[in-house]
């Protein structure tokens, strides 16, 4: 039982000794010699293990006093700081309160300074709007006029005065204002000189290359060569397609004339000169509104060519033909080579028929001349009438086309719609000009042929004539 009770003891005495010893650790409180293990407990008596719990007992009270000390002063500590922290606080409120009202106070100078400032310009403040109005617009104007190209950077001095003005601290000096007018008037000035330069020019294929360029006046810019030159995000740049005709010719000569008058197309439509001349540059020649007309115009005119050469052809067979039959006419004897001669020939083959017998002969000759003469007519004649039906078909086409882009983008966009009605308007135009000169043709080669014809019915009418009154005398 003893020994059993001992056992205990010592046990609870070790877990004792052990939790003193982990307090003392989280604590960070000086190292303490290490109580006495199991096994030394276990050998001594109950009353050396009493003394033993009691010691310990003493020893964690120590230490839980040490460990309250150090919180209370730890406490004080803290109590120190949040004292000086609300001394701190209490001392910024009131500077932000000083601060407020001297903010207060400013603002109510400042206001009165603006009445100030407004009540002593007076009429001046109209007049620093209106300078305010005009330098802003002339500042728009100068970035893109064609004089920039040559001058550049003049608009800065402008904007600089219009951010000026808008400030309440500070006012247009003298100087100021007085170049503002300067710089409307050499705007003016500039529009009518004609000048020539070096400088930078994109080429279409966006290599910059120094040229001498030629400005005539607000209006138009070109190099050398009598390229036409476009002006704008400050730079200069060829434009990919020159107007036709002469101007570029004149263009020129005026870049390579040094006085005198020289002929010269410009575009007075705009400050930089570009909407009249882009106008003329985009209208399409009569090679590219050809194209417009697609397969449909390509058909209209492959009919038209064949409806030229076979009118030719027969124009110039008719001629000969012509040719051998007013020859024949002068001649006494028939020959098989022409018209006349063959119907001519018939009549001397049979000088014993009777009347009747010949005039059916003779009908019959001229009826089997006949075709050949009017060979091409009748094809001359359904080529005047289709044409114009083809145009109609590509105006069909193109205007089916036409709705479908209007389907699919709009009413709103006239590039939509403009590559159909071109196709439309351009085969249409096509049927009418393979059609008028069609039918024109197909009246002059009638006409020869007729005229041959009329030869022969009335030749062969005579013969009857002289063979019937040869038989009645």
């Amino acid at each position: 039982m003893n020994a059993k009770f001992l056992k205990a003891t010592t046990l609870v005495v070790a877990g004792l000794f052990a939790s003193v010893a982990l307090a003392q650790n989280d604590a960070a409180a000086p190292e303490v010699p290490a109580g006495p293990t199991p096994q030394e407990v276990a050998a001594q008596n109950m009353s050396d293990l009493l003394n033993l719990v009691k010691q310990g007992r003493s020893r964690a009270s120590g230490e839980n006093r040490a460990r309250e000390q150090r919180f209370a002063q730890d406490k004080a500590n803290q109590q120190s700081e949040l004292r000086r922290a609300e001394r701190e606080r209490a001392a910024e409120e009131r500077r932000s309160a000083r601060l407020e009202k001297k903010f207060e106070d400013n603002e109510l100078l400042i206001a009165a300074k603006q009445d100030q400032l407004k009540e002593r310009l007076g009429s001046l403040a109209e007049l620093f709007g209106h300078l305010t109005a005009a330098s802003g617009d002339l500042a728009s104007n100068i970035e893109v006029s064609l004089v920039s190209s040559e001058f550049p950077n003049r608009e800065g001095f402008l904007k600089e005065l219009i951010a000026k003005m808008s400030g309440t601290d500070q006012l247009p000096q003298i100087e100021e204002i007085e170049r503002v007018w300067y710089e409307m008037l050499n705007e003016v000035t500039q529009q009518g000189v004609v000048s020539r330069f070096t400088a930078d020019v994109a080429t279409p294929s966006g290599e910059i290359a120094q040229r001498e360029v030629v400005r005539v006046g607000a209006f138009n810019i070109v190099d050398v060569d009598g390229n036409y030159l476009s002006y704008g995000n400050e730079k200069l740049a060829e434009l990919p397609r020159q107007p036709s005709g002469g101007a570029v010719g004149n263009a020129a000569a005026l870049a390579d004339a040094t006085n005198g008058l020289s002929q010269f197309g410009i575009d007075p439509t705009g400050p930089t000169g570009g909407s009249f001349l882009a106008a003329i540059i985009d209208t399409p020649n009569l090679e590219e509104r050809w194209h417009q007309g697609g397969y449909v115009g390509y058909a209209i005119t492959a009919v038209g060519i064949f409806a030229f050469l076979l009118a030719i052809i027969r124009v110039v067979m008719l001629t000969m033909t012509g040719a051998a039959v007013n020859s024949q006419l002068k001649s006494g004897e028939a020959n098989a080579n022409n018209p006349l001669g063959r119907v001519l020939l018939v009549s001397q083959e049979n000088p014993n028929i009777d009347t009747e017998t010949l005039e059916l002969k003779m009908a019959e000759a001229v009826l089997r001349e006949t075709p050949k003469l009017e060979s091409g007519l009748t094809l001359l004649k359904i080529i005047a009438a289709v044409a114009p039906l083809m145009g109609l078909l590509g105006t069909v086409t193109g205007m089916i086309i036409t709705f479908q882009a209007i389907t699919i983008f709009g009413a709103g966009d006239p590039k939509a719609m403009a590559g159909g009605i071109s196709s439309a308007l351009i085969t249409t135009v096509l049927g009418l000009l393979v059609a008028i000169p069609t039918v024109l043709l197909h009246t002059v080669v009638n006409g020869r042929a007729q005229k041959v014809i009329h030869i022969l019915n009335e030749q062969a009418t005579g013969i009857v004539a002289e063979r019937a009154e040869a038989a009645g005398n």
